[in-house]
């Protein structure tokens, strides 16, 4: 293995023996393998993974996919039933609340046993506990027993020892989903400095943190590599599949090798033609962009037009709710940009924005750069949801820069109207497109009640 690469893992695999009682594990023992009294669940298989020296990678996949198997293969906790992986540098891992803490010790105590395991030396640990204790944060809590702990103060205790250990590569699987915003906040300033000249493995949920964090991504879907590559590819595909693709009980089958779920294929509310055929029919009335609307920034660049457009690039007049539709934002650049964002809301008759949108995560990492004079397009594909009666307003933007720091060039508030006359949405802002309305009877209960 090079000295660029600091993870590589070839044909991991993971099988867990499952038994159906205790009975069956000691038969199991007496009988030496020459009969099986379980059932295999392969958390992992066929897993290829190599990580370069600086690489951010983000671990996405559903719950049970086998994310945390596979982190704690690589931070050697746990030992691969096929496969192996070769290491380059040294680990620090925070893979569930309170791992390698005694509930019995204190805090301050267990520093200095977890920072020792991390293979710091007793003067290194003396030295950097007053910095630990400060970066955690806990207070007088640091003296008392781990055990009294709420999840949060597990998790401070647990990131600020990992960031004073000297690591080559940092392991966070999900724990700072239980931080309060504030260390939140800390602990992504200290891994955007950390992952400059370190390897990160991010696991969580939050696909906006990866993106955020992370310049690859790798999507593991029941126990294999769905998609390994570009971050913004990979999220992508993984945001697609959760709105394609069931869940379904299947995905968590123990026996065998498990099978990746298809995709569904997309589908439209099953009631679309009776509701259009019904007596009040969801009619949607688009106008025209309106140029003249109310409108501030600094016009470094313009918007030029808004418009709705139908899967055959068509912009009806008159659309039902439920759709597929794309908004389409047509902009050009008086000056050169270097990371436009262009976004939209869309906006009840109160001006409350109902949903939206816009272009900065897709993005973040290889910006849309265009230069003075240039047209370009951004177009935002959704299904549209049906809508109370009343009238709507498209807000349409484009800047320039990052979500947090940028240069507003052209925000207008009605850049596109649309009026809903007749609707089926009784209640609430906005209905949703259905795949399926039940009504289950028990049958148990009919027997009992004839």
């Amino acid at each position: 293995m090079t000295s660029e690469i600091v993870i590589s893992g070839k044909n991991l695999g993971k099988c867990y023996a499952i038994f159906p009682n205790p009975f069956a594990r000691l038969k199991q023992m007496l009988v030496r393998g020459r009969r099986r009294y379980f059932k295999e669940y392969w958390a992992l298989e066929g897993v290829d993974i190599e990580v370069r020296r600086g690489d951010a990678v983000g671990i996405i996949g559903r719950n049970g996919s086998g994310k945390s198997t596979l982190l704690q293969i690589i931070a050697g906790l746990l030992t691969p039933t096929t496969g192996e992986v070769e290491i380059n540098g040294h680990i620090a891992a925070m893979l569930r609340l309170g791992a390698g803490f005694n509930p019995e010790f204190t805090g301050r105590e267990n520093i200095g046993l977890a920072a020792s395991v991390l293979g710091l030396t007793n003067a290194q640990v003396k030295e950097r506990t007053p910095a630990i204790i400060e970066f955690a944060g806990i207070g007088d809590f640091i003296d008392q027993p781990v055990r009294t702990y709420s999840s949060g103060m597990h998790a401070r205790l647990a990131f600020a020892i990992s960031a004073h250990v000297d690591a080559d590569i940092l392991i966070i699987d999900e724990v700072l989903s239980v931080g309060d915003a504030a260390f939140v906040q800390k602990c992504m300033r200290f891994i955007h400095k950390f992952r400059q000249q370190h390897t990160l493995l991010f696991v969580s949920h939050d696909v906006n943190a990866v993106l955020n964090l992370c310049n690859k991504a790798l999507w593991i879907d029941c126990g294999s590599v769905r998609a390994w590559g570009d971050a913004k590819d990979v999220c992508h595909q993984y945001q697609a599949s959760l709105t394609n693709e069931l869940d379904d009980s299947a995905r968590f089958h123990i026996g065998g090798h498990r099978k990746q779920l298809p995709p569904a294929e997309a589908q439209q509310d099953f009631r679309a033609e009776s509701l259009r055929g019904s007596q009040v029919p969801t009619r949607i009335e688009v106008f025209d962009f309106d140029p003249d609307a109310p409108w501030f920034g600094q016009r470094g660049a313009t918007i030029e037009h808004v418009g709705l457009l139908d899967t055959d690039g068509n912009r009806p007049s008159l659309l039902h709710g439920g759709e597929t539709l794309a908004l389409e934002v047509t902009c050009r650049a008086e000056r050169d940009l270097e990371s436009p964002i262009v976004g939209f809301y869309i906006k009840d008759r109160l001006g409350q924005p109902l949903f939206g949108d816009n272009t900065y995560m897709v993005y973040r990492d290889t910006p849309a750069r265009q230069r003075a004079g240039q047209i370009f397009k951004a177009r935002f594909r959704f299904q549209m949801p049906y809508l109370a009666a009343g009238d709507y307003a498209v807000l349409a933007a484009i800047a320039d820069g990052t979500q947090q720091v940028h240069v507003q060039h052209h925000w207008i508030d009605e850049a596109l109207f649309f009026r809903v006359s007749h609707t089926h949405v009784a209640r609430g802002l906005i209905g949703l497109p259905m795949l399926g309305i039940d009504i289950i009877s028990d049958t148990a209960t009919e027997a009992a009640h004839p």
